[in-house]
């Protein structure tokens, strides 16, 4: 058995088409969209970050708005920062990109930022409206990964799904969104004893450890939905994830490269919550006229 690919490049771009046919729909009707993204210090990693965020704003035609603070910067500063942003109309969507300085609490600034413009679903809001399934908006990356999965044609529910990593990001999310659609979720951390006993089980497995080459064959049952989350530099300049991906793919049913893979969708997503964020303020100004939000639609491919 040779895995299928899940392509999150292609897979994305065909929903950004869809999304700058929304940009048009909302400023046809006086809307246009608009991201701010908060960048304190410079650090070389998260300076990538956002120029790929802003890239994706623009491919989309959304509005995005770039606010570089020294790394000094008091926490007051960064609060006062983001205020100004929670109350201009015309920025839809908020993101502090992580991490932070040691000296700014990463708690105090995810919460000052307005519920309603938290497009990457991380207040403490968003982040517990997951256990009812009424989170505003998803956080992106298990977002994307949920999207990833549509693309197989397999209902989850009822699937074994093991989530390797427990982070407030990805790992603790994305098992909140597996059992909303029903799937038998263990998630697994730094301390589980035997990883490959709980893996060995998964119909789904996603990986999200950072530690390159984490997942090995022997680790992954026959047939297996394997979702790779991680983006590990090695020492030569290559970017793996955590899931050995040639040897793996012989035995998964599907499975994600690295890059390619999740990592297209994340940003993906933060323009679909940014949008939504939009039509939202939009209804909300004419509840007759716009239609409420819904998800996007992922076919299998045929």
């Amino acid at each position: 058995m040779t895995a299928q690919i899940i392509d999150g490049k292609a897979l994305s771009q065909r929903l950004r088409v869809g999304f700058r046919e929304r940009v048009e729909r909302l400023k046809a009707r006086g809307v246009s969209p608009g991201l701010a993204v908060v960048l304190v210090g410079d650090n070389p990693a998260s300076r990538v970050y956002v120029g790929n965020k802003i890239k994706a704003c623009e491919e989309c035609g959304v509005h995005s708005l770039h606010i570089g603070l020294a790394a000094d910067v008091s926490e007051a500063e960064v609060l006062a920062t983001i205020e100004r942003l929670n109350r201009d109309a015309g920025i839809h969507g908020i993101l502090v990109q992580l991490p932070l300085p040691a000296h700014i609490p990463i708690a105090r600034v995810l919460e000052a930022i307005s519920v309603h413009k938290d497009v990457d679903g991380f207040h403490l809001y968003n982040v517990g409206a997951l256990v009812t399934g009424t989170s505003i908006f998803p956080p992106c990356t298990p977002y994307g990964v949920q999207l990833l999965l549509d693309t197989t044609g397999i209902d989850v529910a009822g699937k074994n799904a093991v989530v390797v990593g427990a982070s407030n990001i990805v790992g603790k999310p994305m098992g909140l969104m597996l059992l909303q659609r029903e799937a038998t979720v263990t998630i697994c951390h730094a301390k589980t004893r035997d990883l490959a006993q709980h893996t060995i089980l998964a119909d789904i497995l996603i990986v999200a450890a950072g530690k390159p080459g984490l997942i090995v064959p022997q680790m992954v049952k026959e047939g297996a939905i394997v979702i790779d989350v991680g983006i590990n530099r090695l020492p030569d300049g290559r970017i793996v994830g955590d899931v050995c991906f040639d040897a793996v793919k012989e035995k998964a049913s599907w499975i994600t490269p690295v890059p390619g893979g999740v990592g297209p969708m994340t940003v993906t997503m933060l323009i679909e919550n940014t949008l939504r964020s939009a039509e939202r303020a939009f209804k909300a100004a004419d509840e007759d006229e716009f239609q409420d939000w819904e998800a996007p639609v992922v076919k299998s491919p045929d």
